[in-house]
């Protein structure tokens, strides 16, 4: 479903991402994973279309992506969410979550319909009515999915949508992200809770000081010593070595 290959990143003097390439597959839930500055979110961008590559190209269901604007391949399907997440402070929760649905939906009442059972998917339907400034950080990080599900993407982008969540919030969310896939939605996760990468995604992509150092299943991944050096360090790969065994 989307091919990117060879994508080099230059700011001035910065080489933020240096070639990297990655496959995503209909249906599949992808990781991309690495170390805070590697240039993962960089790489989201220029997939989307806020960001143009210094050199590569980005293909979509079999068409070259590269020069069209976000906007147009939020049309596509495509669509992401952002990982410092801001909702609109004077809309509610329906309202914020409607802003995602008029890209397909022009008729308000349609709209917000969509923005109701949407609301409802990803564990908000108690929320619709109140303020999006009053949510918990769980409860953003919530309406920040559903915002970009509302556009109806055939393929959603997700930057760290597990990040500054508790061990039991993320064991609620888990279960909406697989539950989206199984809908009929690809995946690609940018994603350091390593737990979750290991149940949720079948091919996981490492990526350190802007290139790819690794691919493969999450257990090849983690037995990987160039990403055990880079990421993960030991301890924590044999620890996510007996949780994939567990999974498994």
């Amino acid at each position: 479903m989307l091919s990117v290959e060879d994508i080099t990143m230059r700011f001035g003097g910065l080489v933020a991402v240096g070639g990297a390439s990655l496959t995503v597959p209909k249906g599949a839930i992808v990781g991309l994973i690495g170390p805070n500055g590697a240039g993962k979110t960089t790489l989201f961008g220029v997939i989307a279309g806020f960001l143009k590559p210094t050199s590569g190209r980005v293909s979509f269901e079999g068409c070259d992506i590269t020069a069209l604007p976000a906007h147009v391949r939020a049309q596509e399907g495509i669509a992401r969410t952002f990982q410092i997440v801001q909702p609109f402070a004077g809309l509610n929760v329906r309202e914020n979550i409607a802003v995602g649905a008029f890209l397909r939906h022009r008729n308000s009442a349609d709209a917000h319909a969509l923005a109701d059972a949407v609301g409802h998917r990803v564990g908000l339907g108690a929320d619709l009515d109140k303020p999006a400034s009053s949510l918990t950080v769980a409860g953003r990080k919530r309406l920040e999915l559903a915002r970009a599900l509302a556009t109806e993407p055939k393929i959603l982008l997700l930057d760290e949508v597990l990040a500054g969540l508790n061990p039991s919030e993320i064991r609620d969310i888990v279960p909406v992200i697989r539950s989206i896939r199984d809908e009929g939605v690809t995946i690609l996760m940018i994603e350091h809770v390593m737990q979750a990468v290991m149940n949720l995604c079948e091919q996981v992509y490492v990526l350190a000081q802007g290139r790819m150092i690794a691919q493969g299943t999450p257990q090849d991944v983690c037995e990987d010593p160039h990403v055990v050096e880079a990421y993960l360090g030991r301890g924590a790969a044999e620890r996510l070595r007996t949780v994939g065994a567990n999974h498994a």
